[in-house]
């Protein structure tokens, strides 16, 4: 596991009206602080990558259809630099992913319908000074492939 990065797996706790599942409290262990909460989607095949922070921790989980996300440690004074880490997440497995800054991350959305995302980062965006720093998906230098891998 890169250095940082940190798991939650999400309980989903159903019932005969449908079902609540908590994403992140102010009393678990990964939460820091609130800067905003965001909703992001990507059409079926779409990649939605690479960006990472200088300064923000994101909170990624999946709450409607699948994504395939990856995380890429393209911190130099990291133990974990240039390492990879993959996760599948949304209905069929709900998870938390903890990004910390520094950590180049994306996802793609897979299966028959769109990953509907929520971002619970540490800061709130600002319009004038944005902590993004953006990598093309496919042309770069991080050694990972978005095709489905069929083994």
């Amino acid at each position: 596991m890169i250095e940082g990065v940190r798991i939650k797996h999400l309980k989903v706790i159903p019932d005969e009206r449908g079902y609540l599942m908590e994403v992140l409290r102010a009393d678990d262990e990964l939460f820091a602080r609130f800067g905003q909460a965001y909703v992001t989607s990507a059409y079926p095949g779409v990649i939605k990558a690479w960006h990472y922070h200088r300064e923000q921790t994101d909170n990624f989980t999946v709450i409607s259809g699948m994504a395939k996300f990856a995380l890429f440690d393209k911190r130099t004074d990291s133990p974990t630099a240039g390492e990879l880490n993959e996760f599948f997440v949304g209905e069929r497995n709900p998870l938390l992913i903890q990004i910390p800054p520094g950590v180049c991350h994306g996802f793609k959305a897979i299966g028959d319908k769109p990953a509907i995302a929520l971002n619970i980062p540490d800061r709130e965006y600002n319009y004038e000074a944005p902590d993004e720093m953006r990598i093309d998906p496919r042309d770069n230098d991080i050694p990972y492939d978005w095709n489905i891998k069929e083994r």
